[in-house]
């Protein structure tokens, strides 16, 4: 239990200092009007105030099973707190187990969820804070709490899936950036003295003018990468190189279209997930356009956003941005004649949440013969420069 050191004034006017134990510092003020002392300064013993609401990190899927967890135990009738103090025994993360404590002891001292789940923002994003808000204003918390279980478990289904199909890609372009520098550290320099005298061919001399670089001056190599790779993200930062950048991508073959798909299966997901719970649609598409992971898309929903402020359907500005293909569009305006645009947004992420991952499956089959070809490239520009000598030397030879 926390620890509050204190200063008081007592009935009499004396000054006095002390410790408290008590879960929060409001129930360590109320011990302390019980005593009949008047606080001056109270604070945590082990934590200043900041500390103590420093940025948590909890996983994704620890929190799903929480909000689980917790719709179980409220739709079986248990108390909002009794449903924490269960919670806080059987979390078995550290993390969360902590934050759920401090969760537990604002909402004792009568701070509603939402407020209090609004204090760590990295963990509970707006997505989640918005439709908590709107369970607890229609009562329908267990409601909430299940969809957004299922809400994370899907999207981390959807990033696995991501994840698991770049891994090898990424270990074959590790393993051949790490073939090609040992190779240039400790491979070629063997054949340097004995090339000494022979012509050597351009690609040769790149070679060893690469070896050399790179075992002479490897600390600026590395410098230069980390310059270069600080500059790219200074420059993503402004959103019109994100825009170019995106606008490129989307025009790879396959690639592009998987990435068009991911962001429009987070877009429809995450809106009809908060329209089926009960979060005003302006609202959802405020925070929907922060989540999609497109800033094309984030603009095109943006601009929708402003139209349906002034009365527009959303299908209509969502046309002009040519992001979205016109099968989705035109499902969209039929769930708003029809009143189901909830029920549709979710039906449309499932079904193109299924394309995705046969364009993501797609995109693996074509990156990954291109990466051997990388480096079987590499490698071959290694063989080539040391070979392209010894063959110029057996043929001066031989002609002599």
């Amino acid at each position: 239990m926390p620890k509050f050191d204190y200063i008081a004034m007592t009935e009499a006017g004396a000054r006095v200092t002390g410790v408290l134990e008590a879960d929060t510092e409001s129930a360590a003020l109320r011990a302390m009007a019980e005593k009949r002392l008047f606080p001056v300064t109270i604070r945590d013993k082990g934590a200043t105030q900041q500390n103590r609401n420093k940025k948590r990190k909890v996983r994704d899927s620890d929190l799903g099973t929480c909000y689980g967890q917790l719709a179980d135990l409220l739709g079986s009738g248990v108390p909002l707190l009794r449903a924490l103090d269960s919670l806080i025994k059987s979390t078995p993360s550290t993390n969360l187990r902590d934050l759920l404590k401090e969760i537990r002891g604002q909402v004792a001292d009568g701070k509603s969820l939402t407020e209090t789940l609004r204090q760590w923002p990295e963990v509970f994003p707006p997505l989640h804070t918005a439709m908590i808000q709107a369970g607890e204003r229609a009562a329908f918390m267990e409601e909430v709490l299940r969809s957004l279980s299922g809400f994370i478990e899907r999207f981390e289904e959807l990033r696995s899936k991501v994840m698991g199909a770049l891994i090898y890609p990424a270990l074959l372009s590790g393993l051949g950036a790490l073939v090609m520098i040992l190779a240039l550290m400790f491979f070629v320099p063997k054949f340097e003295p004995l090339l000494a005298n022979a012509k050597k061919p351009l690609p040769s001399e790149l070679m060893f003018a690469l070896s050399h670089l790179v075992r002479g001056y490897w600390y600026l190599v590395l410098g230069g990468i980390v310059a270069v790779v600080a500059g790219v993200m200074s420059v993503l930062k402004s959103p019109t190189a994100r825009i170019k950048l995106e606008r490129w991508q989307l025009k790879i073959p396959v690639v592009g279209m998987a990435l068009r798909l991911l962001a429009i299966t987070r877009f429809c997901r995450i809106l009809g997930t908060m329209l089926a719970n009960g979060v005003p649609l302006l609202h959802a598409l405020k925070i929907s356009k922060d989540a999609t992971g497109s800033k094309i898309l984030a603009d095109n929903i943006a601009e929708a956003a402003e139209a349906v402020r002034d009365g527009k359907r959303l299908s209509e500005p969502l046309t002009k941005g040519r992001f979205i293909p016109e099968q989705i569009l035109a499902m969209i305006a039929v769930a708003e004649e029809s009143n189901n645009l909830d029920k549709v947004l979710v039906q449309i992420a499932d079904t193109v949440e299924r394309r995705t991952n046969r364009q993501v499956d797609q995109a693996v089959r074509l990156i990954e013969p291109a990466i051997l070809c990388l480096v079987a490239g590499g490698i071959g520009f290694l063989a080539l420069g040391l070979l392209l000598p010894i063959f110029t030397m057996a043929s001066a030879l031989g002609s002599k």
